[in-house]
């Protein structure tokens, strides 16, 4: 096993900069796993994370999708590398970069189209 002295990154990342393996997001096999996993909690009888009368279903799945959108799970993701090494991430961290992503995507979107407007106007 590796001291601490030697590890190049933090063993829990805080934020987004301190991820060192993997992508900055969820990748799709860890959003399956974790919706998975949180079905069948919910579907076994655990208490949802959210307002089931805002999702208008009972369906475990649906109820999942929706709380892991809003970074809700108290979730640690273990991305380990070949060598043994690993790193856990909060998947609120994840979370929220993927929001801020699609908010600066969505910000670039809406200057392109204003922008082609102008043009043909």
């Amino acid at each position: 096993m590796e001291s601490s002295e030697s590890r190049k990154y933090p063993l829990i990342a805080r934020s987004v900069d301190d991820i060192a393996i993997g992508p900055k997001r969820l990748t799709k096999y860890e959003r399956a796993r974790i919706v998975a996993a949180r079905a069948l909690q919910l579907a076994l009888g655990a208490p949802p994370l959210i307002d089931i009368g805002e999702v208008k279903t009972t369906d475990p799945v649906i109820i999942a999708i929706k709380e892991l959108e809003r970074g809700l799970p108290p979730i640690l993701i273990r991305r380990q590398k070949p060598n043994g090494e690993y790193q856990l991430i909060p998947l609120r961290i994840l979370v929220e970069a993927e929001r801020s992503l699609h908010e600066r995507r969505r910000r670039v979107l809406r200057e392109v189209f204003r922008s082609l407007a102008e043009e043909a106007a």
